[in-house]
């Protein structure tokens, strides 16, 4: 429904930028010895640690506001999205592909818009761990896991940029963990991502325009490999901001390809 699109594209907003505000407060001592992290305001004193966690606070609350629009068991799914949240800043610390953990975080909408639709109807007297599972398939924990190696992609892309710094002060990033195999790791990520999502949606008959939208996502994947086959931190960051093309490339061909389904 219009309800929860708009309710999990504003929470999305909404909890990556509480996330921010968590991820530069506990960051702000590592950031002060990276080139692209030293002038971020908590950083450098221009936000206070206190304002910058009170922002955050207040955009996850804005955030848990949407989800109780929804039903007992997406609210529920909520507090395990919000501690995988607040886990990946520290993460960097214990982690050796902390990128994974941050994939969790951001896949976890997938569960959560299964449960706000199969859960509709049910009452907070029937909440259970159980009825909580019913209302998120298999297949939603697959989506997650594919998603989960974009991010991968993506983020192990910008953990590139900063390889040099992070190995100085000891942070542990997957680019440094996956050291000279980053690039055919990164291209291997983006195969598993697009090769999952297109097994596991074929039965959804979304027809042409979704296949189009893996070819153009594809094309994009090619593109990255020219921008950080080099390893530069000029091509590697633009190859990670370019990622929302490809995230809405995917996402416009499994909705048009919706829209044209027969009733």
């Amino acid at each position: 429904s219009w309800h929860l699109l708009s309710v999990f594209v504003a929470g999305t907003i909404l909890m990556r930028s509480a996330g921010c505000c968590v991820n530069d407060v506990a960051d702000r001592e590592f950031d002060k010895h990276v080139k692209r992290t030293a002038l971020r305001p908590v950083t450098r004193g221009a936000v206070s640690v206190r304002e910058a966690l009170s922002v955050g606070a207040v955009l996850a609350l804005m955030a848990f506001g949407l989800v109780l629009t929804t039903n007992p068991a997406a609210v529920a799914w909520s507090f395990v999205a919000l501690a995988v949240t607040l886990f990946y800043p520290y993460a960097k610390r214990l982690v050796s592909m902390p990128q994974a953990v941050l994939g969790v975080a951001f896949s976890f909408g997938i569960p959560m818009a299964f449960a706000a639709v199969k859960g509709a109807g049910l009452a907070w007297h029937e909440l259970t761990i159980s009825t909580m599972t019913e209302c998120v398939p298999w297949q939603a924990w697959a989506l997650l896991v594919f998603n989960l190696f974009w991010v991968l992609a993506y983020d192990t892309e910008y953990a590139m940029v900063d390889r040099d710094d992070d190995l100085r002060i000891g942070m542990k990033t997957s680019a440094i963990t996956l050291g000279r195999f980053d690039i055919l790791a990164v291209m291997a990520f983006y195969a598993i991502f697009l090769g999952g999502w297109w097994a596991l949606l074929q039965e959804q008959a979304f027809g042409w325009p979704w296949g189009v939208a893996l070819l153009v996502a594809a094309a994009q994947v090619a593109w990255h490999f020219q921008l950080i086959k080099n390893r530069t931190r000029k091509g590697c960051f633009k190859a990670f901001r370019l990622n929302h093309w490809l995230g809405a490339t995917v996402f416009a061909g499994i909705a048009v390809g919706f829209a044209l389904m027969p009733s």
